[in-house]
């Protein structure tokens, strides 16, 4: 089968562009496929962040792409779908995560030449907006058959299209990370201390992910805990810095506030006994694909489809709100079961064949061939 893939890719850096790379590798082993960007993501004084585009330090590895949408530019909407077009693939595989892409890649569906698969991350987005909904049936619309990564989206996508052909499927595990190093050289590089019980909060620093609730619940903890944050903040980190300043084990909160580059990456998921996402909302996470590639537990909060890939599998714990006192005692009872650890660390090795990218591609292929 010929295989488009249209999506960020490298040099545009983040775990979107991390899921479009390892999807290509994976579909690449059995197909012919070509890889499709974008020139323009989102106009720079729209993009939260430090920049979108990899840096010398990131050390990614390079990826081939076509870099040609710009979303904000209508006449790229046509010369990519003419391109692609000009290829002539037998699928277009897409990911959708919110809906300033809706016009651009509902285009390119629209006259691309072929059937098209979408990947949904989202359906809609976590800081909602009056026109997600219009914009998103509209790119619904014209796309042949869905991907959805959780329970939650493929609810929000049947809520917005209720025919619409889909199939669930888990989010892979992110394996290009390399292997765990050692504990305590992974707490030397980092400046921590090896011997306390570590929580991690890892990844884009946003409202929604509830970074604030977790502090707050940091505020009582015994002395023997420490909590690493590392990941660049989408806006100021003014707040959770002055919220850290009032805590009173302040000095074992230690914050990385930067984005992680992926040789970087091992030495927190090395260091941590459990990963806490203490999301306000959520549909699936990456964050949890790379704690299972590391083998770490995670506790999480009782929203989107956390519950069901988390708690259901066992490979974490839920507390049932998103609140200070719930992750509190989820990480109380987290540490204070041995057996609830050892369970969990076994639930995560049974995942990592279940979760393997052939598997994945496997199955968003046969789907394709069906529609």
């Amino acid at each position: 089968m010929r295989i488009a893939i249209l999506s960020s890719f490298y040099p545009l850096r983040g775990g979107i562009s991390q899921f479009n790379a390892s999807m290509l590798e994976g579909l690449g082993k059995c197909h012919d496929t070509h890889a499709y960007s974008f020139s323009r993501q989102y106009p720079g004084l729209l993009f939260p962040g430090k920049t979108q585009y990899v840096t010398p330090e990131d050390e990614a590895v390079p990826v081939q792409a076509e870099a040609l949408l710009d979303t904000v530019n209508p006449f790229t909407w046509i010369r990519t779908a003419r391109a692609i077009r000009s290829w002539e693939p037998d699928l277009l595989v897409m990911k959708y995560w919110m809906s300033w892409f809706a016009p651009s890649l509902g285009f390119v569906a629209r006259h691309c030449g072929c059937k098209s698969v979408v990947v949904l991350d989202n359906v809609i987005p976590h800081e909602a907006h009056w026109f997600d909904r219009p914009l998103t049936r509209y790119f619904l619309k014209g796309c042949t058959g869905f991907v959805s990564m959780s329970s939650q989206v493929e609810g929000d996508l049947l809520a917005l299209r209720p025919e619409a052909p889909h199939i669930l499927l888990p989010h892979p595990i992110y394996a290009h990370f390399g292997p765990r190093m050692d504990r305590e050289e992974a707490a030397r590089l980092l400046g921590v201390d090896p011997s306390r019980k570590t929580l991690l909060f890892f990844g884009l620093i946003r409202d929604y992910k509830g970074l604030d609730i977790l502090l707050e619940a940091f505020r009582t903890l015994p002395e023997d805990y420490q909590l690493v944050v590392a990941g660049e903040p989408y806006g100021s980190f003014d707040k959770y810095r002055n919220l850290i300043g009032t805590l009173p084990g302040k000095d074992r909160v230690h914050v990385f506030p930067d984005y992680i580059r992926d040789s970087e990456v091992k030495k927190f998921w090395s260091v941590a006994d459990v990963a806490v996402l203490p999301y306000r909302s959520a549909t699936q996470s990456g964050i949890s694909a790379i704690a299972c590639h590391f083998g770490v537990p995670m506790i999480v909060t009782d929203v989107g489809g956390l519950k069901d890939t988390i708690g259901a599998r066992g490979t974490g714990i839920v507390a049932p709100e998103a609140s200070a006192p719930a992750i509190r005692r989820e990480i109380l009872r987290y540490f204070g079961d041995p057996s609830l650890q050892e369970n969990c660390r076994k639930a995560i090795g049974e995942e990592k064949d279940r979760l393997s990218w052939d598997r994945f591609c496997t199955r968003l292929t046969d789907f394709a061939a069906t529609l």
